[in-house]
């Protein structure tokens, strides 16, 4: 009885002591998208919620929008760095609005522990179907050879000043040595009806907001941003094919705050790039006109250190400040 007593003894011990590691697993992950609910990123981030169910348990969607960005990449930033927060980050939040932002409420290199990318969505280069008609333009080398014949006729709309429109814009014309008024919008959706309607003749577009009127003949495309074409536009080539190098798309990944164990990095990034390789996440992401882009941490982490160098330049050749 004495060595059964103890027996029984030590077994609630170890239960008890157990208890607290077990309730910590099997709390939800919170995903925090720095957007509002219904856009891309809302929409990528939900998918891989729901396929990452049986591997890392409930993953529950978060949006914290505002500051573009910022406000929701920031709750991420002072998070504990248990793996029971991690975070969307994006083209903007991480590499564009660290050289945008007079002032900055995290620190994008070291705040932060890269996971894994998630997609990249090209950008393409497109001209109101009418104007690109009257103007004989059907290709990106004609477009920059009409502008170096006709200096300062031509101009372009975008989303915002130092929007991602308006930089691939200011590296179009830096690259191409062409000049082109940038009229900037209040949002992308206003910079495409500006183009539809004629008012503006260019813009560099995400590739999922052009793409329905590149369909139905309205906007034509002249080419896309990466380097290489891409499946959801076939027969549009690169503008990389004219313009040696150049490359600006969009993308965003999965992050957790810096300092998190690298045991449950690991954990994390290997059920999500189980589910990024999955048929059916392939396919509900094409419907976005988003191509799952997994990857290690290692290779998240000098990706959006390679991109804030490039946005470094182009917000500086912008001229774009938000105080």
């Amino acid at each position: 009885m004495h060595y059964k007593s103890l027996l029984l003894t030590a077994l609630t011990l170890l239960a008890t002591a157990t208890a607290p590691v077990a309730q910590a697993q099997s709390k939800p992950i919170r995903l925090v998208v720095p957007y509002a609910a219904g856009g891309p990123l809302d929409v990528t981030a939900r998918i891989l919620a729901e396929a990452v169910k049986d591997s890392l348990g409930t993953v529950i969607v978060d949006n914290k929008p505002g500051a573009g960005g910022n406000i929701g990449a920031d709750a991420v930033a002072k998070a504990a760095p248990d793996g029971l927060t991690i975070g969307i980050a994006a083209t903007a939040t991480h590499a564009v609005n660290p050289w945008l932002f007079a002032k900055m409420p995290f620190n994008a290199a070291s705040d932060f522990a890269p996971i894994t990318q998630m997609v990249r969505v090209p950008n393409v280069l497109v001209m109101n179907a009418d104007t690109a008609r009257r103007l004989k333009i059907s290709s990106a080398r004609d477009l920059i050879a009409y502008a170096r014949a006709n200096p300062a006729k031509l101009n372009y709309g975008s989303g915002g000043n130092g929007s991602a429109g308006h930089l691939a814009g200011e590296m179009f014309k830096k690259e191409a040595g062409i000049f082109a008024v940038h009229i900037p919008y209040n949002g992308g959706n206003p910079a495409q009806l500006a183009l539809l309607s004629g008012h503006v003749d260019f813009n560099i577009d995400n590739l999922a907001t052009a793409a329905p009127n590149i369909r139905s003949g309205k906007l034509i495309a002249l080419a896309v941003t990466t380097p290489t074409r891409t499946a959801a536009l076939p027969d549009t080539p690169p503008l990389a094919d004219t313009l040696k190098g150049f490359s600006i798309d969009t993308w965003w990944g999965l992050v957790a705050p810096a300092g998190t164990p690298k045991e449950t990095i690991t954990r994390l990034n290997q059920a999500f790039v189980a589910a990024l390789n999955t048929p059916a996440t392939k396919s509900r992401f094409a419907t976005l006109l988003a191509e799952p882009a997994p990857s290690t941490p290692e290779e998240f982490g000098a990706l959006m250190q390679k991109e804030r160098a490039k946005y470094e330049k182009l917000v500086k050749l912008s001229g774009a400040r938000v105080d």
